[in-house]
């Protein structure tokens, strides 16, 4: 496997471009199948996980082009196969939305259990209750989620906790169903909105999303569209933390400010110095962080998706932080991790104790998830000597270029390339 060699130190200066959301793009590309025609969509970063979509999208019968590096056109009209091979869906969790826009085209789907980062206890039981509401069965047996539906009629949907998966699940499932959908005690988060709007561009009637009641009429015929996926507010969070970490100055452009500001709160209220513009941030490091308390919650909640890296960050503040994991249970796998580069970092359940310490000193570690491999990235960036990242191809699920715009930027990191595991997305279509 490849692995990331960086050499610490290095304040990162200078100005990054942040890619498409992955969280919205691993939606919008499987809703593409319900199009009556040709979407041209844009701003789609180059992830693995788009990779997979994308090889999902063709196996099943989808033309794909790719018409720049960012903008993709796909034709689903001559998609006829509703099954997913286990092979493809194990190596995202997204893939379970092949299940809701596939129900809603067909009336039939049949996916592997999704596969992705191991973070805890994720079941899909929301899903499939909101399959079963409205008018579905389904099994799931040998690792295959299978439902059909005669026919799909809207209905009055509570979810039993905030769920991003089974609300975007949902929208996709009943957007052509009977009737009038209420979709209660739904997720907010800002790539819920977009992949409404997109669903709604090409022909759906979806209100209400970003708040905690969506509203889904549904309609008959939709049509192919153009559309453009918004910035990714993780990957622009991460290098925010990235910056401020490494004592640097880093503009960030390409972002949407109002979805950045539990990150934006929290890094201020450290000491870190901001400046926000139309569509980019300006973050200035300073010598010194202060502690602070955080708990991850749902949108607009400070997201689960930067706990790991700020907890990179509170390792170098001055003081005791404590972490609070209000979304997954194994989120603190990382935390070994650190510890080996001199983090002193106590866990008890879902709660995390950090000690600020002097400095963090380089060593060999190992990504377990997405989010982990970033947090590892800004430990490594700040610490003294060289820090080997191995299992990166986590991080490449999510992270577009992750070394190449961090280069950009003054750090000292290389790539070490071994044989591909997973094709780029030139080679996928």
């Amino acid at each position: 496997m490849d692995k990331f060699i960086i050499n610490g130190g290095r304040k990162l200066r200078g100005n990054v471009n942040i890619s498409g959301a992955k969280n919205a793009a691993v939606a919008i590309i499987p809703a593409a199948i319900l199009a009556g025609g040709v979407c041209v969509i844009e701003n789609v970063p180059q992830i693995n996980d788009v990779t997979i979509d994308l090889q999902i999208l063709r196996h099943i019968g989808a033309d794909i082009r790719l018409l720049d590096k960012s903008t993709i056109r796909i034709d689903t009209k001559h998609i006829r196969d509703t099954a997913i091979p286990y092979e493809m869906a194990r190596h995202m969790r997204a893939s379970y939305y092949f299940l809701g826009t596939m129900l809603s085209k067909f009336n039939h789907a049949k996916v592997s259990m999704p596969g992705g980062c191991d973070l805890g206890d994720r079941p899909i039981d929301q899903h499939t209750k909101c399959f079963k509401a409205l008018g579905a069965d389904y099994t799931i047996e040998h690792g295959m989620v299978e439902i059909a539906a005669d026919k799909l009629t809207g209905t009055q949907i509570y979810f039993d906790k905030v769920t991003v998966g089974a609300t975007i699940n949902a929208m996709l499932a009943s957007v052509k169903a009977e009737g009038l959908t209420i979709i209660e005690n739904a997720a907010k988060e800002p790539h819920i909105v977009d992949l409404a709007n997109f669903l709604n561009t090409i022909g759906a009637d979806i209100m209400g999303a970003g708040t905690d009641v969506i509203k889904v009429r549904g309609v008959k015929t939709f049509k192919g569209a153009d559309y453009s996926i918004i910035p990714d507010q993780i990957e622009a969070g991460t290098y925010m933390v990235a910056a401020a970490a490494t004592k640097g100055d880093v503009t960030i452009n390409n972002v949407i400010p109002k979805h950045l500001e539990p990150i934006t709160s929290k890094l201020r209220k450290i000491g870190a110095v901001i400046e926000e513009f139309d569509d980019s941030m300006r973050i200035m490091g300073v010598d010194s962080y202060e502690r602070t308390n955080l708990k991850t919650m749902p949108h607009p909640g400070f997201p689960t998706d930067m706990q790991p890296q700020f907890a990179a960050l509170l390792t170098l503040a001055k003081g005791t932080s404590i972490l609070t994991e209000g979304i997954f249970d194994n989120r603190f796998r990382y935390v070994d991790e650190l510890r080996r580069m001199g983090a002193d970092i106590s866990v008890d359940g879902k709660v995390a104790v950090i000690e600020g310490v002097e400095r963090l000193t380089g060593a060999p570690v190992k990504v377990a998830d997405l989010r982990a491999g970033a947090s590892l990235i800004i430990a490594g960036l700040c610490a003294d000597g060289i820090t080997e990242i191995e299992e990166i191809q986590h991080i490449e699920r999510g992270y577009e270029n992750m070394d190449l715009k961090l280069r950009a930027l003054g750090a000292d990191i290389v790539k070490r390339k071994l044989p591909d595991a997973i094709e780029s997305i030139a080679t996928a279509i």
